[in-house]
């Protein structure tokens, strides 16, 4: 067994390693320049477009999801672990300056996510039974053409083994464990009820799943989001040197401090990048599953509200939660991921500051299985049609309750192999298609009036 677990450790992190990092960053330089910088340009504009994303009977075209349920949904699985115990990991391994390199991540991949999102809408297909259906795969096969279905093919079978993995016994296994230790409840008994909740949400199908996802997803980010911003206000006249840290160490590198082993400028810029990627999931292909359920009749429109969720998880989120750390000086401590993030709230704000964490990584873990059922469900439907649809999501659930009360060496690190995977055919597929993008966007915007 610890010669499987040691060989499959060593695939992830070739799969993970530099040629992939450099391979997803420089898509999303290629596709910011392509773009000339308008998905950093239109954020504001964007923000607009979400706004008004948030009634159906308000919308033009057609889809299952308003725009704002599309965007929250696919936020549901980002916001989560990693903007709690990724950004610790990555300043636990990387030093402050890490945070700088998962903001140059976030910016280049706001253009990887808009691209994923024009073209989920613009090739998604309509499903015997009235819905719609949209991703990598659907790109692939009716934008690359036929030739190309295989790719397509490739994607769906990684992001359904991913789903049951990443998605689904990982996360339940999170949420029994902090259960577990903050409340001394068995783990099949958070198993149970988080099945039994699961399984209410994910039988409805992406309406139902969209009309949770809406309501979780912007009460815990709030939540979380006071809470950081709480303990930033109460020590503000060390936030000037926090970020004057962040930016020294970015391109100098991290001198040893208290528990604090060190890093050099390769170990910071790396950790910076991994970190971001696995927070925003741009590039990964998942995101734009959701999108391509979003009812409108512009692929631009999604596209522009879709990069958001790579700006709120990285560029707010995953900030609030690195300067915590920061600031309470928590990151020289020698803690890493979850724990590094509770303690650093604990003392910045003692008492209700580790509760936030907590409930925060439940609520975040909770909200990923609901996406990532949905997702793994494209992926199925894909694979082998509507009839896969409702054995799966029994399958799933079931799986829920597996991963809560069973050690996850294996799984996680699977799954870890299965996540990375699914990223190839989707570059592929944004670099062959990315002439699209540019067209498209460039179409859409020159039909707008000129005071936008």
């Amino acid at each position: 067994m610890e010669a499987i677990i040691s060989f499959l450790e060593q695939v992830s992190e070739f799969v993970w390693g530099p040629y992939m990092l450099i391979f997803l960053v420089g898509t999303g330089v290629y596709l910011t320049l392509g773009l000339r910088g308008q998905t950093v340009r239109k954020i504001g504009y964007a923000f607009k477009l979400l706004m008004r994303g948030r009634k159906k009977e308000q919308q033009e075209g057609e889809g299952d999801i308003t725009p704002f349920q599309a965007l929250m949904t696919s936020m549901s699985a980002t916001i989560g672990t990693g903007n709690i115990a990724g950004v610790a990991t990555a300043i636990f391994l990387g030093g402050p300056g890490a945070v700088f390199w998962m903001w140059i991540t976030a910016l280049f991949g706001m253009a990887t996510k808009f691209g994923e999102s024009i073209l989920a809408v613009k090739y998604r297909e309509t499903m015997p039974d009235g819905s719609f259906a949209g991703g990598p795969m659907y790109y692939i096969k009716n934008g690359m053409g036929d030739k190309w279905k295989w790719l397509g093919f490739l994607f769906a079978l990684f992001a359904a083994v991913a789903a049951f993995g990443i998605g689904n016994t990982v996360q339940s296994n999170s949420v029994a464990r902090a259960v577990e230790r903050a409340f001394e409840i068995p783990y099949w008994v958070t198993g149970v009820v988080l099945a039994g909740l699961t399984f209410a949400v994910v039988i409805g199908g992406i309406k139902r799943i969209a009309n949770v996802t809406e309501k979780i997803v912007p009460f815990m980010a709030i939540i979380y989001v006071l809470g950081a911003l709480l303990i930033i206000f109460s020590n503000v006249s060390q936030l000037g040197a926090a970020l004057q840290t962040i930016f020294q160490d970015a391109f100098t590198g991290t001198a040893a401090s208290g528990g604090f082993a060190g890093a050099t400028i390769i170990a910071v810029m790396r950790f910076g990048v991994a970190r971001g990627v696995f927070s925003n999931e741009a590039g990964l292909g998942s995101a734009p599953m959701a999108h391509a359920a979003a009812q409108t009749k512009d692929p631009v429109k999604q596209g522009i509200i879709g990069m958001l969720g790579t700006f709120l998880d990285t560029i707010c989120v995953c900030s609030l939660t690195a300067l915590v750390i920061i600031m309470t000086g928590a990151w020289t401590s020698g803690q890493t991921g979850a724990e590094l993030s509770t303690m650093a709230f604990s003392q910045g704000l003692p008492g209700p500051g580790g509760a936030i964490v907590g409930f925060g990584l439940i609520f975040f873990a909770f909200s990923t299985i609901l996406a990532w059922c949905y997702y793994g469900q494209v992926a199925v439907e894909y694979i082998f049609g509507l009839k896969a649809v409702t054995p799966y999501r029994y399958v799933y659930v079931i799986l829920v309750l597996v991963g809560a009360v069973i050690e996850l060496d294996i799984v996680w690190t699977f799954s870890d192999i299965m996540n990375g995977l699914m990223i190839v055919p989707n570059l592929i597929a944004l670099l062959a298609l990315s002439p699209v993008i540019f067209r498209t966007t460039k179409e859409y915007f020159q039909s707008l009036p000129h005071k936008r």
